[in-house]
């Protein structure tokens, strides 16, 4: 009978002090999730009294004790030089060989279940610490001791086993316990002995059940890159990142957002003398390839939300790709220490208070504060002791052992990593700002330079010349008392949906696809079906190279460059309408004037020239126009991606500057040949809803009429006021007399709500006028207004005062 190894079948969460959280979570997944279709290599367990008896049996307790009783984690060179002592002297202790022998049986029963896997009885193994403290919900002991991967052979293995057992005193796992108020002796090591899943032959990575910087708990967070998995942990590579929709993952393929990361190198196996790893380069087909197609995504989807909801909470996943065999596995579970403990009745916003900076650099943006201090870049684990408090720590990936000075580090930037690395995770859990994968921030920030460093604008974290003055706004939510009007929200990023989902809210009242398709795609749809349809002439001008090297790489990976466009237009509403479902999400269709479509790449050679393009050829009289009607197309094909793909049957779509009754029948005869809806004359007989907004005088004049084709009304009092007053919004010169306050305006709002009322036709606004009114607002509501969408920073102040009415 074995005294000190535990199969995975035989252990559980209930057992955490005896096999460490790691070997309990894996046992407890072998148990019970293998039977719901979950692949989970299988393994065993060294139980923390193997790590208790070698230090009995050895007689070092003692002086380990004696090592640490004048032990200083705030004294880097101290921390050092006692972690290698203490590690030195676990390494020498004899290791007792009755413990040696169970190890070495159990090695060799694994390898005969999988004798078919195995070259010379010396199957690959990995071998990964689980300390008994770990991955409890208030803390995670990321990345705190080590993991050894591809162990072949009985000698091979007993050496990684002591390695393991050493590095429950890293310098990062003494400084972690230290802070925490763990007592080092009450703590032991367990180690995982897993068979090895073939990732160096495929992929690797992790997944979160939660969205990692917002805690929004709907999505599903996966990055992935080439080869073992280490190099995602400790931030080597920049991953592809995936964004998977819960709520609709059953019956749908709610796949949000796919970002193809760089992934520059892959970790394999070696017989490099005492390696067993080592990284290679990438190839640029691979490079410019997602390391999993959508079935593989959304496999490992239901994997993560089959897990959380066996847990009941939040958790954090390793997953890997067998090359061999080409299936997917889950390798470890935890649970999630960050967001999962978050108050979420109290927001917290940062704001960059001046709007004049420098931007240095940016990358992926890891929390949702803002940092500044002077810049101390560290390359080596040798300068750490140079490191101050407060500095911005500036590197190009962290390793483990920094633990101790990152921890006093104002914020954090890195050249190299994802939202998942070593960086991102540590920073999420000291509440440290952190911007990670910038590529070249050690080369272009110089060490004393004054810095901020903003992750308070979306996923793209950006650093900032000098010490710009921020506010930090604090709202309790359970103060707030909701009004009877409905108050909606302008959303225009759908890097921000997930964070500002959390405001008080009745949905988002506009979406605006302009800045999706400028930000996102930034590539005019017309040159895209030209491309497809190789015509590089057009309107009698030739596509010069240098658009067409752009598109490319933009398009990377896309045969069909039109589909880029429907993708990313997709995957950009996806988000928002995912961050507010069920909630009602208005999309307002492309309005762009024809001078800003020039702007996008390849606009020059399909956009005309156009003296007043503010009343010109925009909205509605693109959309049936033989010169448009085409890339209209696009934007239906994207729409009904959101909803008949991904499930986001939430989406409201709505057209903008629709000039007359005519124009409406145009409009809903081709949204009826895309098989956007099925009924050209009213849309309610499909699960798409269409608005129209409310923004010429025709549309108050005609309301009736109109409201014979639209679901629903948003009056855009921008344009509004601008063509009742017959005022260039854009011109300083008459900016005076704009005002959408003014007593014409009001008469017609007030007017086209109450012909709405009359046909049974929602309304509601989604121009600037009630943000920055509230006096306006309030006036809205006495007209018996459905619904007023604000911008998000004013949406609470707005809220209060209306519910005083």
């Amino acid at each position: 009978m074995q005294k000190y190894i535990y199969w995975f079948d035989k252990i559980g969460i209930k057992n955490i002090s005896l096999v460490g959280g790691k070997n309990a979570s894996l046992g407890e997944m072998y148990q019970n999730l293998v039977k719901k279709g979950i692949n989970i290599p299988n393994g065993f367990a060294i139980s923390a009294q193997a790590y208790f008896y070698i230090l009995e049996n050895a007689g070092i307790k003692n002086e380990i004790k004696k090592i640490l009783s004048d032990l200083d984690t705030s004294d880097m060179q101290n921390l050092a030089e006692k972690g290698h002592k203490v590690r030195e002297t676990i390494l020498k202790a004899k290791f007792p060989e009755d413990l040696k022998q169970e190890i070495i049986e159990s090695y060799q029963k694994l390898s005969k279940e999988f004798s078919l896997n195995i070259t010379n009885n010396q199957m690959d193994v990995a071998v990964r610490s689980s300390a008994t403290a770990e991955d409890l919900p208030d803390a995670s002991f990321a990345g705190q001791q080590e993991s050894y991967l591809n162990i072949r052979g009985e000698y091979a293995l007993i050496e990684a086993c002591k390695k393991c057992f050493a590095s429950l005193f890293t310098n990062r796992a003494i400084s972690y316990r230290e802070d925490k108020g763990f007592d080092h002796f009450s703590i032991g090591l367990s180690i995982v002995v897993q068979k090895m899943v073939r990732s160096d032959k495929a992929c690797s990575g992790v997944a979160f059940s939660i969205d990692t910087e917002t805690g929004f708990q709907n999505a599903i967070l996966i990055n992935g890159s080439y080869g073992l998995g280490e190099n995602i942990v400790k931030g080597i590579v920049s991953p592809d990142e995936f964004i998977v929709f819960k709520p609709t993952l059953e019956k749908f393929k709610p796949i949000l957002n796919k970002k193809l990361g760089t992934k520059e190198i892959k970790m394999i196996y070696s017989q490099e003398g005492n390696t067993f790893t080592k990284n290679v380069m990438v190839n640029e087909k691979e490079k410019n390839q997602f390391v999993l197609n959508d079935n593989e995504i959304l496999q490992l989807a239901r994997w993560v939300k089959i897990i959380e909801e066996y847990y009941k909470k939040p958790m954090d996943i390793e997953w890997a790709k067998d090359g061999i065999n080409n299936q997917l596995y889950i390798v470890q579970a935890r649970p999630e220490t960050v967001q999962s403990q978050r108050n979420f009745n109290i927001i917290e916003t940062y704001k960059l208070q001046n709007a004049n900076y420098q931007l240095l650099c940016s990358g992926a943006a890891v929390g949702t504060k803002i940092g500044q201090g002077k810049v101390n870049i560290i390359k080596d684990v040798h300068e750490i002791g140079n490191f101050k408090k407060g500095d911005v720590l500036v590197t190009d990936i962290t390793d483990p052992d920094w633990e101790p000075i990152m921890k006093i580090a104002s914020a954090i930037v890195t050249n190299r990593g994802g939202r998942c690395c070593h960086a991102a995770i540590v920073s999420r859990e000291l509440g440290i700002p952190c911007v990670v994968g910038t590529k070249n921030a050690t080369e272009i920030l110089k060490n004393g330079q004054d810095i901020t460093v903003c992750c308070s604008k979306g996923e793209i974290g950006k650093v900032y010349q000098g010490i710009i003055p921020f506010i930090i706004q604090k709202i309790n939510l359970k103060k707030i008392k909701k009004p009877k009007t409905k108050i909606m929200m302008n959303v225009g990023e759908p890097d921000q949906a997930f964070s500002l989902s959390f405001i008080p809210n009745d949905g988002v009242g506009l979406a605006r696809e302009e800045f999706i398709i400028n930000n996102f795609i930034k590539i005019h749809p017309n040159i895209l079906l030209a491309i497809d349809k190789q015509q590089f002439i057009v309107n009698n001008k030739k596509i010069d190279k240098k658009t067409l090297e752009k598109i490319e790489k933009i398009t990377s990976g896309y045969k069909n460059k039109s589909q880029f466009f429907i993708d990313k237009l997709a995957e950009g509403i996806g988000m928002i309408a995912a961050a507010f479902y069920p909630k009602d999400v208005i999309v307002r269709l492309s309005d762009f004037k024809s001078n800003e479509y020039k702007n996008l790449i390849g606009g020059k050679y399909f956009e005309p020239e156009e003296s007043n393009p503010m009343i010109g050829w925009r909205g509605a009289s693109r959309y049936y126009s033989k010169e448009y009607k085409e890339a209209f197309a696009l934007e239906c094909e994207a729409i009904k991606k959101v909803c008949e793909k991904m499930g986001l049957t939430n989406v409201i779509a709505m057209i903008p500057f629709c000039r007359t009754i005519e124009e409406a029948k145009k409009v809903f005869l081709e949204m009826k040949k895309n098989k956007l809806i099925v009924n050209a004359y009213k849309s309610s007989a499909n699960y798409l809803k269409i608005y129209m907004m409310v923004e010429i005088p025709s549309n108050v004049i005609l309301a009736k009429e109109f409201a014979k084709f639209f679901d629903g009304f948003s009056i855009g009092s921008n344009d509004l006021t601008q063509l009742v007053l017959g005022v260039d919004r854009d011109s300083e010169l008459i900016s005076h007399i704009y005002d959408e306050r003014n007593e014409a305006v009001k008469i017609l709002i007030k007017d086209v709500i109450k012909t709405a009322k009359q046909n049974k036709v929602k309304i509601g606004i989604c121009g600037q006028a009630p943000s920055d009114f509230p006096d306006f607002a309030k006036f809205l509501v006495k007209c018996g207004i459905d619904s007023i969408s604000l911008n998000p920073d004013t949406v609470i102040k707005t809220s209060l005062q209306i519910s005083k009415m």
